[in-house]
């Protein structure tokens, strides 16, 4: 598939009718957009690369510990509000 572009456009109308070859596009040369009236509707990618792109790059804690903000002496203050009683 030489001399496709990575990434292609298609219509609602020719996604429906060449299912097959968008999936096979889509693993063999990345992302491809269904557009619907002419403007993008959705992207269909390879299950490699969407579990590539959402692979999980560590936890919340590490996501914290690796924060700019951490050690600037940065106070924020607690609400201490009781919750709103609940009518029946």
């Amino acid at each position: 598939m030489h001399g496709k572009p990575r990434s292609r456009s298609w219509s609602v109308a020719d996604a429906k009718a060449r299912f097959s070859e968008l999936i096979d596009s889509a693993v063999a040369d990345g992302p491809q957009t269904i557009t619907r009236r002419g403007r993008p509707a959705v992207v269909v990618l390879a299950a490699a690369e969407w579990a590539r792109k959402t692979r999980r790059k560590g936890n919340l804690a590490e996501f914290l510990a690796a924060s700019p903000l951490r050690g600037s002496g940065i106070v924020i203050a607690r609400v201490r509000d009781r919750p709103a009683p609940i009518k029946l």
